[in-house]
């Protein structure tokens, strides 16, 4: 596709601006509008727990384009646009700022934080202003119970140790999770969290919560209570695909796609919104991370320009905890537990993998690994993700 036709990106966040990127890069010489629904210029989203709250980064820090580059590549960017609707027939799409017409549509909405119903006063997380109001609350804080015991969660609680407060994380599972590592890593995380001077109460069913001036007082099961200055919940995300559900997309857990990307004839979509049919099972899945953003973004871009299919994107996450770097890169089966990595000869005990029956590696952790043992894993998840061809 090149020339003349009109590319509306939904979302402006890194996936939507590196589809528009990656489209101008590539050739496509029609229009792209990029639209948001933030009043801010697009920027990076994992800073916000990481550098951000710890006051390593100011706002600025996490810019992704000025305003300069994104006019030089030709992209309209529209901000503090909200979607409201799709007509995915007539091939138009609703938004608070009118009507926008568009030859091909790539919904890039992310998601939005899941909010506590008993503890409702409890801070979220997804914006920058979020993550501000989330600093300077730790900075001042005593006492800091997060709830979700997640990747956020434990950042979030890794943050508040690193302001000196009393933390205890919360979660009603048993166990902890790493994105799409699930709860494979629980051991060794909670291992990590206690040592650090994380209180974990992993089996905690929360039955109400009241706010006052001085913090808010939650109240278990149990009968026991816990009092903190600051309360950050952290539950999941839900796909910001609301505004479709009158379309005739089908959106179960977010755009249904298949292993392109393609959710109907001039629709895609990308990122955390996106659930993209998985090589292997055969299911679609939401990945809720960048690089699998950036990765989709990419692709679909390259098949909207080239016709090109590719390559699935291979998930790519990781987390810094109490100063201990965690990678996570390829798909993990819950019933297939984590086994010591051996590449070539040499065992490396910093990587832990995921491999199956036929001895296919399918993904890898690096706890504290060096790049060059990370690297090494990475590419026997690549060789074998090869072999599984896009459904």
């Amino acid at each position: 596709m090149t020339g003349g036709p009109r590319v509306v990106v939904v979302g402006a966040s890194i996936g939507g601006l590196t589809a528009a990127e990656t489209l101008r890069q590539e050739g496509f010489d029609g229009d792209v509008i990029l639209i948001g629904d933030e009043r801010h210029r697009p920027y990076n989203r994992p800073p916000l727990s990481k550098q951000i709250i710890v006051g390593d980064w100011e706002p600025e820090d996490a810019g992704i384009r000025s305003e300069t580059e994104i006019d030089d590549l030709g992209i309209e960017l529209r901000t503090s646009c909200t979607a409201e609707a799709l007509d995915a027939l007539g091939r138009v799409l609703h938004t608070s700022q009118g009507e926008i017409p568009f030859d091909e549509l790539i919904i890039a909405t992310g998601t939005e934080p899941r909010r506590h119903p008993l503890v409702p006063t409890a801070l979220t997380l997804r914006t920058m202003d979020d993550a501000l109001t989330i600093r300077d609350g730790l900075r001042s804080a005593r006492r800091v119970a997060v709830i979700g015991p997640g990747i956020l969660g434990s950042e979030i609680a890794s943050a508040a140790r690193k302001y000196g407060a009393d933390t205890r994380l919360i979660g009603r599972s048993g166990t902890l999770t790493f994105g799409g590592v699930g709860a494979l890593l629980s051991a060794q995380l909670v291992e990590l969290h206690e040592a650090n001077g994380v209180e974990l109460s992993l089996d905690a069913e929360i039955v109400g919560a009241s706010t006052d001036a001085g913090g808010t007082t939650i109240e278990f099961a149990d009968g026991s209570t816990e009092r903190a200055a600051l309360v950050v919940a952290m539950i999941g995300g839900v796909p910001r695909a609301q505004w479709l559900l009158s379309s005739t997309l089908t959106v179960d857990n977010g755009v249904v796609c298949d292993g392109t990307g393609q959710a109907a004839p001039g629709i895609s979509a990308i990122g955390d919104v996106a659930a993209w049919r998985d090589p292997y099972t055969g299911r679609p899945v939401r990945v809720e991370h960048q690089s699998n953003a950036i990765e989709q973004a990419i692709a679909v871009a390259l098949r909207l320009v080239h016709g090109e299919t590719g390559s699935r994107p291979v998930p790519l996450f990781w987390s810094e905890l109490h100063g201990t770097r965690i990678n996570a890169f390829g798909w993990f089966d819950p019933e297939l537990p984590l086994v010591p990595f051996v590449g070539g000869a040499e065992p490396h005990p910093t990587v832990l993998v995921s491999r199956d029956a036929a001895d296919r590696v399918h993904g890898a952790i690096g706890w504290n690994a060096p790049p060059r043992e990370f690297r090494v894993a990475r590419a026997a998840v690549a060789e074998s993700s090869s072999l599984a061809p896009l459904p």
